[in-house]
């Protein structure tokens, strides 16, 4: 099979096209025909290995894993001994452990769930990893309540899209920051408001918000404790600079420990089977579109890492996988 291959930490150039041996299913796994992959921040990250303390777990002078990408989409191609749930021909979407820049990759099955049929590969495969994301920020860390005021920093980005809608899915008043030219886009999502970040400050002299979620990790934390309601809660999932994220973690839970407002870190997101199900209810029932700024072949994912670097990609970017020779 063809897949995306890096034996070397850098810049997206060190990804190349290579053939390699196809992957067998485990007894508890299903191998899967990839349609569609998405990139997230995890691959890029991951191919540069920075920061630096991810090479204590993804190799310290170069990388275990030769093959990146977690979120697939596609069919099933065969199935393990102890695997109940699925048969060949299933069209499936989630998560991989790593491998899914190539046409075929194995997945556990307790990390996958059938496709909605009303949605295509590329909007399944967009769905995962800022899926589970927005969703645990909202509603485990956050404790979104229906009616409260929610407001989503970096609304326009993976996370920021599927949260501005996973938010007005439990009938909170949606409030999302962007750029100038996506204040459309966010508003055609379902956001009740849009803030120009280059026009406005939402820290400064605005309404107060129950929740944020701020998916840029850009402000001090006296910026964001200002613009909490008075027991409001804000959960960052963005990552700007060693400094701000330092910032973050100690006085953020200085500040959640001496008075009513929490400020906090949501970590890595723990993609489990109960909420890729709930995730998948909401495709399939359209409360959640997923937004897909650009689509790429696998040959040109490092042109599509590239771009998601740069930072202003709006929603997810996705790499389609066209299976040219049956192996």
């Amino acid at each position: 099979m063809k897949a995306m291959v890096y034996t070397e930490y850098g810049p997206p150039e060190v990804l190349q096209l290579k053939e390699v041996e196809k992957p067998t299913a485990k007894e508890d796994e299903v191998l899967v025909n990839v349609q569609a992959v998405s990139v997230n921040p995890f691959e890029w990250h991951h191919l540069r290995g920075t920061p630096f303390p991810l090479r204590l777990s993804s190799g310290l002078l170069k990388p275990k894993h030769k093959i990146l990408g977690l979120d697939i989409a596609g069919r099933v191609e065969a199935a393990g001994s102890h695997v109940k749930q699925f048969q060949p021909g299933d069209e499936v979407f989630g998560t991989s452990d790593f491998g899914a820049f190539a046409e075929y990759v194995c997945a556990r099955e307790a990390a996958l769930v059938l496709k909605p049929a009303n949605i295509s590969f590329e909007e399944a495969a967009a769905a995962p990893v800022v899926a589970f994301s927005a969703l645990q920020g909202l509603r485990d860390k956050g404790q979104i309540q229906p009616g409260q005021k929610v407001l989503i920093n970096g609304a326009s980005g993976g996370v920021g899209t599927f949260a501005v809608q996973i938010a007005k899915s439990f009938g909170a008043e949606v409030t999302g920051v962007c750029s100038t030219r996506n204040l459309d886009m966010v508003r055609s999502i379902g956001a009740d408001q849009v803030i120009d970040y280059t026009e406005q400050d939402f820290s400064q002299n605005g309404p107060r918000y129950d929740l944020i979620i701020d998916n840029v990790g850009n402000r001090s934390v006296s910026d964001l404790k200002r613009a909490l309601s008075p027991q409001g809660i804000c959960v960052i999932i963005g990552y700007t600079s060693p400094a701000l994220l330092l910032q973050h973690m100690l006085l953020g839970a200085l500040i959640s420990m001496t008075g009513g407002k929490k400020i906090g870190l949501l970590g890595e997101a723990k993609p489990n089977k109960k909420d890729l199900v709930f995730i998948a209810e909401l495709l399939e029932a359209g409360k959640v579109v997923p937004v897909i700024d650009r689509r790429y072949p696998l040959s040109e994912t490092a042109e599509a890492i590239r771009y998601l670097e740069e930072g202003h990609a709006r929603g997810k970017v996705i790499i389609t996988v066209e299976h040219n020779n049956k192996t």
